[in-house]
């Protein structure tokens, strides 16, 4: 689930770059994959159309050949196309379904009056008392050392594809454990193995936002990693969400490396944690 936010203060959008291109689409063949439940070519994103859904017009060509060049050019289209902001207005919070704007009165520390523009969230839950989760998460597989699973977005605030956690809302009536596991295997599809720890409350951006979260980490075990297509995810209308396997004693570098491509941004939570686990690798403190 996508984690609403802020109206952007940028547009531009600039060109699919090449290392955006080679990212998302490796080659016209190797980046697609035939989905049998929906009769339909993907390029790691699955529309959940059940095939008797489809529409009645969607004729296959007898010709399989011609059947698989047609869906492969389509796809290879869609994916080159980019996300871009179209325009920026003002919302008025009368019409905003997901964020509220108020403004706060105070007395500071010297007994003066003040005032503060706050982002407030409609939508915590109230059995968590807790906005979202996020769900650090490491793979165990046989023939493979510990790796961790990323996932690349575009989030319309930025205007570029965050690099993060799987993370989401918490629904009504759900804890942060529980949201972590249905977000997961929506986000990546996967079940969760195993809750490891979940955090205390955290505020997310508390110089504009009363928005909090916590951390959830999890094991996955998972049979190979190594020549296996990653599991069908769950997601929802208008998620794009691309899955990463980084080992975990990589996390870092591979993280400063998206951090340099154009159009890329980490998320803070997860370049944090990574670069604690470097700090503790690199630094002798004799903690």
């Amino acid at each position: 689930m996508p984690l609403r936010g802020i109206i952007p203060r940028r547009s531009a959008s600039p060109a699919l770059t090449r290392p955006l291109m080679d990212l998302f689409i490796p080659s016209l063949t190797n980046n697609l994959i035939l989905t049998p439940n929906t009769h339909t070519f993907t390029a790691h994103h699955h529309t959940h159309q059940h095939p008797h859904h489809l529409p009645t017009t969607a004729k296959h060509p007898r010709n399989p050949l011609t059947r698989i060049f047609k869906s492969k050019m389509t796809q290879t289209l869609h994916k080159k196309q980019e996300p871009a902001i179209t325009s920026v207005t003002e919302l008025p919070t009368s019409e905003a379904r997901w964020i509220t704007l108020q403004k706060i009165e105070y007395t500071d520390q010297t007994g003066k009056a003040r005032t503060w523009e706050v982002a407030s969230r409609k939508t915590r839950s109230a059995k968590a008392g807790v906005d979202a989760v996020a769900i650090g998460n490491i793979l165990l597989s046989p023939n493979k050392a510990p790796s961790t699973l990323l996932v690349i977005q575009y989030r319309p605030p930025l205007d570029a594809y965050t690099v993060e956690w799987p993370a989401g809302l918490i629904d009504e009536n759900e804890t942060a454990e529980e949201a972590a596991v249905r977000e997961f295997r929506e986000e990546t599809g996967y079940e969760v193995s195993r809750v490891l720890s979940v955090s205390p409350v955290q505020a997310a951006d508390p110089g504009l936002s009363n928005a909090n979260m916590q951390m959830a980490m999890v094991e996955v075990e998972v049979p190979e990693l190594e020549g296996e297509a990653l599991p069908e995810q769950r997601l929802e209308d208008g998620e794009h969400i691309e899955r990463v396997v980084v080992p975990l004693g990589e996390l870092y570098e591979r993280l400063v490396e998206y951090s340099k491509r154009e159009r890329f941004i980490v998320a803070a939570k997860l370049f944090h944690f990574a670069a604690g686990m470097d700090f503790m690798k690199t630094q002798k403190y004799g903690l």
